[in-house]
């Protein structure tokens, strides 16, 4: 079982992921850093065997009640209300995002919106508040194509990430380079195929991977396909602890209840509920423990099945001192 510090999730934000007067989230053995001016990025870290992997989170964005395909906009908001998590603009989704550190390798899943999508672009404060800065990060994967996952790695126009091997599954690099796909693709996907050229042009040592493959010693990609076609998620495993990071395999409120409610940037809605049949089922059975990109930060939980029906259930932060 992951060790999840006690510490590291007491402050934990109920709101709101980037504002003024936030404390960061410490790990055990930490030192309280001296008090910052301006807002506050939030951190989280847990152990994985040897690695240690911090949440952090480029903001937040809220999504219209009536961009989950299944289900009526009423009926959205009728599961918020249930949940007490309503607000007047929608679905807070939360762009969270995970650095994997072994001693000798920096890895991040995901980059965020960076700006593109609501309040967001704060990956790189994330960062600089751990110490890193964005040429000592080794490799990043990129769960999928969207550009709420990819945004960070181009900001301004140039390669954020220098000296980053790049991950990405072919089938999404090639369905969002196809001019093609583009030219019939709605308005609202048109930012996520400017940026997939933007990337392939300023990333040469990007590699386009298939399928589930081992990036490096206890990471691993998963074949998560159906969000996108070449959706991911990243295993993470090492002295018997595993985690998975599932990208948009799960949305807050709509999931895991209800498999058969999709999103609006979801091209093929069949196969995403498909890949959750799948993926929840397994995940409920094995109790694996999940961290996911638009769950509230540090996005971490797992599937649980309540009297025959599935729901989210946050990791309990205090199973560790």
């Amino acid at each position: 079982m992951a060790n999840l510090s006690r510490r590291a999730f007491a402050g934990i934000l109920p709101l709101g992921v980037v504002g003024g007067g936030l404390l960061p989230l410490l790990a055990p053995g930490d030192a309280v850093a001296a008090p910052v001016a301006g807002p506050v990025t939030p951190l989280a870290q847990i152990k994985i065997g040897r690695f240690t992997v911090t949440a952090l989170t480029d903001g937040y964005a809220d999504m219209p009640y009536t961009f989950f395909p299944g289900r009526s906009a009423a009926q959205v908001e009728q599961a918020a209300v249930a949940q007490k998590i309503a607000r007047p603009s929608g679905v807070r989704f939360v762009f969270n995002q995970y650095l994997i550190e072994d001693g000798e390798r920096r890895i991040l899943i995901d980059t965020g919106p960076a700006g593109s999508i609501g309040k967001t672009g704060a990956l790189p404060q994330a960062l600089a508040a751990l110490g890193v800065s964005p040429d000592q990060i080794d490799a990043i994967i990129v769960t999928h194509m969207h550009q709420d996952h990819m945004g960070g790695l181009i900001a301004g126009g140039q390669t954020v990430f220098p000296k980053a091997e790049l991950y990405i599954d072919r089938r999404d690099v090639t369905h969002w380079t196809d001019p093609a796909k583009r030219s019939t693709a709605p308005d609202y996907l048109q930012t996520s195929f400017r940026m997939a050229t933007d990337v392939v042009r300023l990333y040469p040592r990007l590699q386009a991977t298939d399928g589930a493959r081992e990036i490096a010693r206890g990471i691993s990609i998963v074949d998560l396909t159906g969000h996108t076609p070449g959706h991911i998620g990243v295993r993470i495993a090492d002295a018997g602890q595993s985690l998975i990071m599932v990208s948009d395999t799960v949305f807050p409120v709509v999931h895991p209840a209800a498999t058969d409610v999709t999103f609006l940037f979801e091209q093929d809605r069949a196969a995403a509920k498909a890949m959750r049949d799948r993926f929840f089922a397994s995940a409920a059975a094995e109790g694996i423990l999940i961290a996911a990109t638009h769950m509230p930060f540090p996005g971490l939980g797992r599937i649980v099945s309540d009297r025959g029906e599935l729901r989210w259930q946050v990791a309990d932060w205090a199973l560790q001192d």
